[in-house]
């Protein structure tokens, strides 16, 4: 028997927090190669690799931004994704996410995955919320992550080369 699950928003936007975009959110690049474990039988990408380079790029931009801490305390609630391309094994892939919203105790992210030649092969969002520990909800961010969830500006990419 499962326990129900916690109510974790997907967006809120409570203390009159406006649905404006940030004005100068964190953002990240990371690259990633397609490895052969990322294809499916058609040998372009799997859309679940996205998933993983998405998530690849948020631990990149938290480590960067200092909050590293927050591992383990961010449960996704929504995912979604267009794909656009294919990607074949071998090339190289830039994967960009951008903070778009932060909400009172979620976050927004907007991503776009290229391949060669910049053409898009993905774009999506995916939102996480805050849930500290031993909580049985969503938790309001602290002061001082949501300043520089909503501050930081963009962050030095991570490349292959």
């Amino acid at each position: 028997m499962h326990s129900p699950r916690p109510h974790l928003p997907t967006d809120s936007c409570a203390a009159g927090r406006a649905d404006a975009p940030e004005p100068n959110p964190p953002s990240v690049v990371i690259e990633r190669r397609v490895e052969w474990p990322d294809t499916d039988a058609a040998g372009h990408y799997h859309h679940s690799t996205v998933v993983r380079w998405v998530e690849a790029a948020e631990a990149t931009l938290l480590r960067r931004l200092g909050l590293a801490h927050l591992f383990g305390s961010t449960p996704r609630v929504h995912f979604e994704a267009d794909y656009r391309a294919r990607l074949w094994f071998g090339e190289i892939v830039r994967t960009e996410l951008r903070v778009a919203k932060v909400g009172t105790s979620s976050l927004h992210y907007a991503f776009t995955v290229r391949g060669q030649g910049d053409e898009v092969a993905a774009t999506g969002r995916m939102s996480i919320a805050h849930s500290a520990a031993h909580s049985t909800g969503s938790t309001p961010w602290p002061d001082e992550v949501r300043e520089v969830l909503v501050k930081s500006g963009p962050q030095l990419p991570e490349t292959l080369a």
